[in-house]
């Protein structure tokens, strides 16, 4: 065995270094930040470019676009309906099941099957739920929205800033 060859034991953690700690060893008296100047002395701000414009204040603001007039639905999968035993499915029903939070629009998907007729009235179906329930005999009854036939009202924090 040479010396280039030896290893730490198996398991074994070396001591964390601590810079600034006298002239023994590395890091010592100026600890790696060399002799003089602004770095250091330890006043240096993050993302300091030396007064150039810092890089998080060239880039352009707002990157993305938010719709405030958004549809957002709580999806519920034809497999939650047959395991669920109602035999009458309305957003209420499955409030107080806990499958879906309170006064949100419901969608129903098609994820699984449902082997009974049942009724189910939703905000939304997809085509595929659609056809499933229809082919169990199931009663589909498409809910109207709360506001209307129109767009949704809009929401968001740029208009609670006005």
């Amino acid at each position: 065995m040479k010396v280039h060859e030896l290893k730490p034991a198996p398991g074994s953690r070396t001591p964390r270094r601590r810079p600034g700690r006298g002239i023994g060893g590395k890091g010592g008296k100026t600890a790696g930040r060399g002799m003089k100047g602004q770095r250091a002395r330890g006043t240096v701000p993050v993302g300091f470019e030396g007064g150039q414009m810092p890089l998080q204040r060239r880039l352009p603001k707002l990157r993305g676009f938010n719709n405030p007039f958004r549809v957002s639905y709580q999806p519920v999968n034809l497999d939650v309906i047959e395991a669920s035993g109602l035999e009458e499915i309305t957003p209420e029903t499955l409030y107080a099941s806990g499958l879906v939070s309170k006064g949100s629009l419901v969608k129903v998907l098609a994820r699984g099957e449902v082997s009974r007729p049942v009724t189910v009235r939703a905000h939304a179906f997809s085509e595929a739920a659609r056809a499933a329930l229809e082919a169990a005999g199931a009663t589909i009854e498409v809910l109207p929205k709360p506001w209307g036939d129109g767009r949704p009202p809009a929401q968001g924090n740029a208009l609670t800033n006005r």
